[in-house]
């Protein structure tokens, strides 16, 4: 199933609506009736000590984990339960705390990974793919240095570029909702700049995220 059309409308003000959501591993409440609302175009950061339940929240918003209790709104229509593939269909995209690139690969190929552009008899256009990823390099990264190509390898790159690798990627795919989980926490100072200049950037695009 494909992602659905954003027909212009907004059903409601919030993007994301989440509900008096509670979330219990046995004995353990990781989280506690907690509520958290997300506008159109809006950059929200989740500030909190580590075992706070912020990574719990990301896994509810993003459909890795199912709450216990409580309610999730998606452009004003209550999602009874929210997996990963309807959570993409929705236009809900995570970057994860755990990198998902090969670093092995270039660029490209970790754009298009798993989901290739093919011609109808089901061959990966890779000139395309290419070509698609020097755009999203230069208008979506900055990235304007002939120094580094859609076939540069992503082991070059440094933390927080490949961050941004990551985030390229969703918007390319055409994600309202870019949920970031601790994208900053194993990187220095001048790379986690990098990492909110991003940030910055989803927004100016008219895009929401959550970091």
């Amino acid at each position: 199933m494909g992602r659905a059309t954003d027909n212009g409308t907004k059903d409601s003000q919030f993007l994301v609506d989440v509900r008096n959501v509670t979330k219990r591993f046995g004995d353990v409440v990781a989280l506690n009736k907690v509520s958290l609302s997300i506008g159109y175009n809006e950059a929200v950061g989740i500030v909190g000590d580590n075992g706070a339940g912020k990574s719990t929240l990301v896994k509810i918003l993003t459909g890795a984990y199912t709450p216990d209790e409580g309610e999730i709104y998606v452009k004003g229509k209550r999602v009874k339960r929210l997996t990963p593939q309807k959570a993409y269909e929705l236009g809900i995209e995570v970057v994860h705390q755990e990198r998902t690139l090969s670093e092995q690969q270039p660029l490209w190929r970790n754009i298009f990974m798993g989901r290739e552009i093919t011609n109808s008899l089901g061959f990966i256009r890779i000139s395309e793919q290419k070509k698609e990823t020097e755009k999203l390099m230069k208008k979506t990264l900055g990235f304007t240095s002939g120094g580094i190509t859609s076939d540069t390898d992503v082991k070059v790159l440094s933390g927080g570029e490949k961050q941004g690798v990551q985030i390229a990627r969703t918007l390319y795919f055409k994600a309202d909702l870019v949920v970031m989980d601790e994208p900053t926490i194993q990187l220095s100072l001048s790379e986690a700049e990098k990492v909110l200049n991003f940030v910055r950037g989803l927004k100016r695009k008219g895009k929401s995220c959550i970091f």
